[in-house]
């Protein structure tokens, strides 16, 4: 998910049942035939979809999805989905009663079991199915269901289906479903290990419009009223990552000859009239690739394609089909911030999912992260010191990116909720940065590379998407560092305060000790530079550190910001920032 860059949003702590309340009486009325069409944040959601992930009970926590198979079909003139899922149910322990999910706005035409109908029982937002699953045992269920999908506020900050028109007025189709979860689109098990093994999606488009979507494109079928159905086949997508597009799409294509020997598909699928601006992003898929192959390693998905499609919402990590939605500005830094953002997604979402919400921090931090650091592989240390600065003085510190328990994805990503909030994205990419430089880019970078591949030696091929924890990379780090750095992790990551250097000068002595939120302990080293001489790391163990500097010579701390640390400055400048919003 990109972060937000001004309007509303959830990040703020915006309760998003809080918005679709105050929007009820909003509608719009088409012109011929009369009929009435949801606003923005109707029809309401079950309170079971406003909820993704978190503490599963016994009858969906055994369930995996070995495959799903998706019929789906959005109509723009009425605003309704019509679906039928074909879902291959595995049960790892036995089942009393399986459960799916999905939103009550949905009606349920017909289940079957292996293909006997069935009648399940439909509480809040989920179908349970009347028979119990042995342990071991597989079942496919067919679910047909149509009903009038949840329209997303301000998505994709808020999720659901975007009904919007091209310049020409013609339909723009898109949906976002990583906050409220896939529950919102098809039947599914909405937490981060729900992901199915396989993903096959069959999308019928109005006459007129393409339907670009995740993998593999296996074939395009043309119906007799000019309707088309696009069949298209995906590995292990996330749970978020499959996403309707339908426009009047024209598209560039290519072909990258990857540094690992393979051929990879290039997409982009943009709007037409675009043509100049939308080869301009085309041009930059090939750098930032070999910039991720060089870095991290392998394109995860070099067998589907590296998918881009423009939507008229910012951008989501749709897993191969990212979308765009950044109207091409342009930025100093001279390259695209949402599609590179989007694009490390699929090594930090797609490739590797947190198993859990309460990891999600891998997945913006690392993609945060990987801005700066493309900046500087292209134009050098100045510029990544620029961005990284930027980064720094959005970190707000309300609460700890960790707290090492299940979490739903509103108990992460909204503040009001107990969440960190945008600091998943600022303060994880300034702790990577502050890491890489403690422990040197041999080990960070071999690291991460094990993270996401779950392997030192990633070739196409050789690896499959997998699941990872905070607690994995911690393991991973102190594995290629040679040392214990639990510390590290505990400060920054599961305390909300920042560690404070304190200086104390006196006659010709420095000393320096760390402070931090429980009196954690912090032995983090300090470089120290003493007036033209080069900066020195100085150990700063828990009885702290005193070292001798003539009493006339300047003396600067961490000159080169290696350290994310409480800074007098940065916390007054955001509260005269924040004074000047709310004009208190």
């Amino acid at each position: 998910m990109p972060p937000e860059r001004g309007g509303l949003r959830r990040l703020y702590g915006v309760s998003r049942r809080g918005i679709n309340l105050a929007l009820v009486a909003t509608a719009l009325i088409a012109a011929h035939p009369v009929q009435t069409l949801p606003a923005k944040g109707q029809p309401p959601l079950s309170a079971a979809t406003q909820i993704s992930g978190g503490v599963r009970a016994d009858d969906q926590s055994a369930l995996a999805l070995d495959a799903v198979e998706l019929w789906l079909e959005p109509d723009p003139a009425t605003q309704r989905l019509t679906g039928r899922a074909r879902l291959v149910l595995r049960a790892t322990a036995a089942v009393a009663r399986p459960a799916i999910d999905l939103d009550s706005n949905f009606t349920v035409r017909r289940v079957t079991v292996d293909g006997a109908a069935v009648t399940p029982a439909r509480p809040d937002g989920r179908i349970v199915l009347p028979a119990p699953l042995p342990a071991g045992a597989r079942a496919t269920v067919e679910i047909q269901y149509d009903g009038t999908p949840h329209v997303a506020v301000n998505a994709p900050w808020d999720d659901g289906m975007v009904w919007a028109k091209t310049p020409d007025g013609r339909p723009w189709i898109a949906s976002t479903t990583e906050g409220y979860g896939c529950d919102i689109l098809w039947p599914c098990l909405d937490f981060p290990e729900g992901e199915p093994a396989v993903a096959t999606l069959h999308i019928t488009a109005p006459a007129g419009l393409k339907a670009p979507a995740n993998g593999r494109l296996l074939g395009v079928d043309t119906l007799p009223d000019g309707r088309t159905v696009w069949h298209w086949r995906a590995r292990q997508p996330n749970t978020y990552a499959i996403a309707l597009n339908l426009a009047p799409y024209e598209v560039i294509e290519g072909t990258y000859r990857s540094r690992y020997g393979n051929a990879i598909p290039l997409a982009y699928w943009h709007l037409p009239g675009r043509d100049d601006k939308a080869r301009g992003l085309f041009a930059e898929f090939a750098p930032t690739l070999d910039f991720f192959e060089r870095v991290i390693g392998p394109y995860p998905f070099g067998d589907e394609k590296l998918g881009v499609v423009e939507t008229p919402h910012k951008g989501m990590e749709h897993q191969t089909i990212n979308a765009y939605g950044n109207d091409y500005a342009k930025a100093p830094e001279g390259f695209d911030w949402l599609f590179q953002h989007e694009f490390a997604h699929e090594w930090f979402a797609n490739q590797m999912t947190a198993a859990n919400w309460d990891d999600y921090w891998l997945h913006e931090g690392f993609a945060s992260y990987m801005q700066p650091l493309y900046a500087r592989w292209r134009e050098g240390e100045a510029r990544y010191a620029v961005m990284m600065e930027a980064q720094r003085n959005q970190i707000a510190n309300r609460a700890p990116i960790v707290r090492d328990r299940i979490l739903t994805e509103e108990e992460v990503y909204e503040p009001g909720k107990g969440g960190a909030g945008t600091d998943i994205y600022y303060k994880g990419s300034w702790t990577l940065h502050t890491l890489r430089w403690l422990i040197g880019d041999r080990a960070f970078f071999a690291a991460t590379r094990r993270l996401v591949y779950g392997r030192p030696d990633p070739k196409p091929g050789n690896f499959t998407p997998l699941y990872a924890s905070t607690r994995d990379f911690q393991r991973l780090v102190a594995a290629e560092a040679g040392q214990d750095l639990d510390w590290f992790f505990d400060v920054y990551l599961r305390s909300a305060a920042l560690p404070e250097l304190v200086e104390q000068r006196s006659g010709g002595t420095l000393r320096l000790s760390w402070r931090t939120e429980r009196d954690l302990p912090f032995p983090m080293p300090v470089e120290v530079q003493v007036g033209d001489a080069p900066a020195r790391r100085i150990a700063v163990p828990a009885a702290g550190a005193t070292i001798a500097v003539p009493a006339d010579a300047h003396v600067v701390i961490d000159p080169f910001s290696r350290i994310l640390r409480h800074s007098a400055a940065v916390a007054a400048f955001q509260a005269w920032r924040e004074a000047q919003r709310t004009g208190k």
